[in-house]
């Protein structure tokens, strides 16, 4: 089975030094999510005809869609500053206060994983989203007052990978709420093109579509087949990545053609052969494979879901016919099922 980190949409320390590289600095250049592409650039070119700051922007998804790119994307074409933080890093309000002390008219605030804010820090967030101040408690005991510092108007972009777990305060401060959605296979391999392109690597589009159609419909994840595969090309061929070098790099990798990894087989063979398909509840099933429930129901399920292998009923989690012929599993009748009478 592949690893876990191979296919995972989280950010490894590897990816860091390939995605500054790779990563598009215009809109224009941006792959897919048409109809989120579509209103920001309205609200870009609104801002810029205005010379006001952008109204603040939540963007919310899966990891690796392309939160953090588009954040920085839109700096860049509103020609402002660009600062980036994230959730766990702001543990203390003095964190918060650093920051904002320094931020620029019209500049762009990123933070990643705002779901994350302590809730003290939160607080201290939303009168400088709404009204562009900053609160400072001066002093200690009866004799502590509070200072409101004025800001510049400024843009904050907060991404999240649960958008359930951002407040309704924090999320009602935000003007623009964006979901970003998987990719299909045809963006894909536009990515992986021109990826390839930026790393100067040959590749046929059969390599491009192979690469697309095992990346589990996020580009962070095929940008990492596709440096595992020029690894392989230049190594085990002539440093071409045709269609046979892709497949057979990719099986070496254990990455199936839907890139499935062991948990995802574990949960769909524990639902096809001991649970004979289903209904399940995802309880019974994190107890028989050894994971955690909201694991399978927020990392898992949800492409295994897209793929159309499973379905959520109300009585439980229930296989596909799909599911049968692709795993080669043959139904089997329960012993409460009756048969037919004609």
């Amino acid at each position: 089975m592949p690893d876990r980190e191979l296919i995972s949409g989280d950010r490894q320390a590897e990816d860091l030094q390939f995605e500054a590289g790779l990563r598009p600095r215009r809109l224009a250049d941006f792959t897919g999510q048409s109809k989120l592409k579509e209103n920001l650039s309205i609200a870009i070119e609104a801002a810029r005809l205005r010379g006001e700051a952008m109204d603040h922007v939540l963007l919310y998804g899966p990891p690796g869609l392309g939160k953090t790119t588009l954040a920085s994307i839109i700096a860049e074409e509103l020609e402002v500053t660009f600062t980036t933080t994230s959730g766990p890093v702001l543990q203390k309000k003095l964190d918060l206060t650093g920051i904002l002390s320094n931020i620029r008219a019209r500049q762009v605030f990123f933070i990643d994983e705002v779901h994350r804010l302590m809730p003290d820090v939160e607080e201290m967030l939303y009168s400088a989203l709404e009204d562009f101040r900053v609160d400072i408690l001066v002093g200690v005991g009866p004799g502590a007052r509070t200072h409101s510092l004025p800001m510049p108007k400024f843009t904050a972009i907060g991404a999240t990978t649960r958008q359930g777990l951002v407040s309704a305060p924090l999320r009602g401060r935000f003007g623009l709420v964006l979901r970003l959605d998987p990719y299909n296979v045809e963006e894909l391999k536009a990515i992986v093109k021109r990826s390839a392109r930026l790393l100067s690597v040959a590749t046929e589009d059969g390599a491009a579509e192979e690469i697309a159609r095992r990346c589990r419909g996020t580009p962070r994840i095929a940008n990492r087949l596709l440096r595992r595969v020029r690894d392989y090309a230049q190594v085990r061929a002539d440093g071409r990545i045709t269609q046979s070098v892709a497949q057979t790099a990719l099986n070496l990798l254990d990455v199936d053609r839907y890139g499935l990894d062991e948990i995802d087989q574990k949960i769909m063979m524990t639902i096809l052969e001991k649970y004979r398909g289903g209904p399940v509840g995802v309880n019974t099933i994190a107890a028989s494979i050894s994971e955690e429930a909201d694991t399978i129901e927020e990392v898992y399920e949800p492409y295994l879901i897209q793929l159309g292998f499973l379905n959520r009923t109300p009585r439980g989690r229930v296989a596909t016919e799909l599911a049968y012929e692709y795993f080669n599993v043959k139904p089997k009748l329960r012993k409460d099922d009756q048969p037919a009478l004609f």
